[in-house]
């Protein structure tokens, strides 16, 4: 199971240049709903609500987006060496809708200007894209040394969280809902949570405890699963 979960080494780069197309696409489509005219024909189709929201408020999201498409892109061809399997590259793409999309589906139903409190959620947002992004290159930089073969990195920012990588998701996923004035967006990165809590986390956890064994049981018992210093 293990060995399914993470396969061995590969380009794999079909599948990851048909991600990146579909993403760009989704992307394309929450500019087209931010900033051009979808809200209208959203609005035409369902008969209320989604028409412009705030013209700033929209092209903060729609920044913050690119933001997550060149960190995306980063991950994808820098940072990724294992094999990704055909249903990974074509899932991935469908969760991220719920951010490109459905975030400026619930943004274009406020016109509430752009206030101090939102600068303060750009800057959650980036806590979040640091926690993620910059962990994972501090362990492919690790990894890269031969002397770390075999071991299991427990240094940098993973030191504070077993899974911190995950909880800058969590963060950058949560800020972007709070940008969008609607209390429903929250639902996404509350199913986000327990999506990583009860299925990611615990996938993870099986797969790190099988490959590292007693490097892992010390770590676990050592540091926080998830988000640092609570749990």
């Amino acid at each position: 199971m293990s060995r399914l979960m993470y396969p061995k080494h590969a380009a794999s780069m079909p599948q990851k240049v048909m991600l990146v197309l579909m993403e760009t696409a989704i992307l394309f489509v929450a500019g087209w709903l931010l900033l051009g005219n979808g809200g209208q024909m959203v609005h035409d189709l369902v008969g209320k609500g989604f028409l412009k929201g705030n013209t700033e408020r929209n092209s903060m999201l729609f920044v913050l987006y690119l933001v997550v498409y060149t960190r995306m892109f980063l991950t994808i061809f820098y940072l990724l060496k294992r094999e990704m399997p055909w249903k990974e590259a074509l899932t991935i793409p469908f969760a991220f809708s719920f951010y490109y999309v459905g975030f400026s589906l619930f943004a274009l139903n406020t016109e509430q200007p752009l206030v101090w409190w939102d600068f303060l959620l750009v800057l959650l947002f980036l806590v979040g894209s640091f926690l993620n992004t910059f962990s994972e290159l501090q362990r492919h930089r690790w990894k890269k040394d031969p002397v770390n073969r075999g071991k299991l990195f427990t240094g940098g920012l993973f030191r504070f969280s077993m899974h911190i990588n995950y909880f800058g998701d969590l963060v950058w996923v949560t800020a972007l809902a709070l940008l969008t004035r609607s209390g429903f967006a929250l639902f996404i990165p509350l199913l986000l949570f327990f999506l990583f809590v009860f299925y990611n986390i615990p996938l993870l956890d099986r797969h790190l405890a099988w490959k590292y064994g007693s490097q892992f049981t010390h770590y676990r018992k050592t540091t926080s699963k998830f988000i640092p210093f609570i749990y």
